[in-house]
């Protein structure tokens, strides 16, 4: 009798032998459950390709790809390995299960198999995919896809590498004048709006938004993932971003709301990335002087007529289809040297 509390899954049954195949599969279907039934290792990897499975029942002993071979291949595939697997083999013998457990697999069990005990195994490695499932999705909540992405290839583990890559740094101008003139609802509703565009120009540029306080956000191009051009990719999300911010703005005024204004400082060079916190609670970060440094240009923007201001790395990486402007030096609060500073133009060559 199938457990109430057990939702229905989608379950790949892998068995070269013809009766092992329909009986296990009956008795999987009057646990409540779907199932796809293939003959070999090599049907199940197309399988599993196309279709989403909740759990694999698999033998050992079959042609063209056999169950040891088949484990080894989703222990290699990111995108695969978290399958629950249980085993159904007549092969006898503890290096055998051992083996198989070491593969990824999940739970072994002698044929003929017991129906009670296939009901509680499958019931036990279908809770843990949830929870797994679940992890997964707070872990894509609270952080971005290449973040969540490096975190189900490498694991977690902190501390940090060396990286050369361009930092953002964004903030909406006399943003403290606009929330005392608001009511917090309407602040926070705003806000929401304001990220929805940030993060919609940013991503679709390959940055990776990895910090956000208040008003202001910074973001990374070039990690986790390294990318070409990320100078480039930083300065035409920000070009996108001013776009965004002004129309933003108009709609905020035509209903009679403040109209907001957006600086960004883009800023390229070595820096620290990983993640930093402790064991119970990280986050992916970056840190070092090019970071400082965007972070110094966006606060910059106020004392110029220019919503982006780059250094002289970026400046110099950027391709010819910007355009921007020489301001002259810059002594920056914490730098021991004068900073090169320049002004991007908007796509039209024409400052607003």
């Amino acid at each position: 009798m199938r457990d109430r509390r057990t939702k229905t899954a989608r379950i790949l049954l892998v068995d070269d032998n013809r009766v092992n195949r329909l009986l296990l599969g009956r008795n999987v279907e009057l646990l409540g459950h779907r199932v796809d039934m293939v003959e070999n290792g090599l049907r199940a990897l197309d399988a599993l390709r196309s279709g989403n499975f909740d759990l694999m029942l698999m033998d050992i002993e079959m042609p063209e790809l056999n169950g040891f071979e088949l484990l080894e291949h989703l222990r290699s595939d990111p995108s695969q390995r978290d399958i629950p697997v249980i085993v159904t083999s007549g092969l006898e013998g503890i290096a055998n299960v051992i083996r198989c457990i070491e593969l990824g697999a999940d739970d072994y069990l002698h044929k003929p198999v017991n129906p009670v005990l296939l009901r509680a195994r499958i019931n036990s490695s279908l809770e843990k995919k949830r929870l797994r499932d679940e992890q997964r999705e707070l872990i894509r909540r609270f952080a971005t896809h290449e973040v969540a992405q490096e975190l189900e290839i490498s694991g977690f583990e902190l501390g940090g590498r060396q990286i050369y890559a361009t930092v953002m740094f964004v903030d909406i101008r006399g943003f403290t004048t606009i929330a005392e003139s608001q009511p917090p609802e309407e602040v926070i509703e705003m806000l929401n709006t304001y990220y929805t565009l940030m993060f919609a120009a940013v991503s679709e540029h390959g940055g990776v938004i990895n910090q956000m306080i208040g008003d202001g956000l910074m973001a990374v191009f070039g990690a986790p993932v390294p990318m070409e051009n990320h100078v480039n990719c930083a300065a035409s999300a920000a070009q996108e971003m001013i776009a965004m911010a002004e129309q933003f703005s108009q709609e905020q005024v035509t209903s009679g709301k403040p109209a907001i204004q957006i600086g960004i400082g883009i800023a390229t060079g070595k820096m620290a990335a990983g993640y930093t916190g402790t064991k119970t609670r990280a986050t992916y970060t970056c840190i070092g002087d090019t970071v400082n440094l965007a972070a110094r240009l966006e606060a910059h923007t106020k004392a110029t007529d220019f919503d982006i201001l780059l250094d002289g790395v970026a400046k110099s990486e950027l391709g010819s289809g910007f355009q921007t402007e020489a301001l002259g030096k810059v002594q920056f609060k914490g730098k021991t040297s004068l900073t090169d500073v320049y002004g991007l133009l908007p796509p039209n060559g024409i400052t607003v």
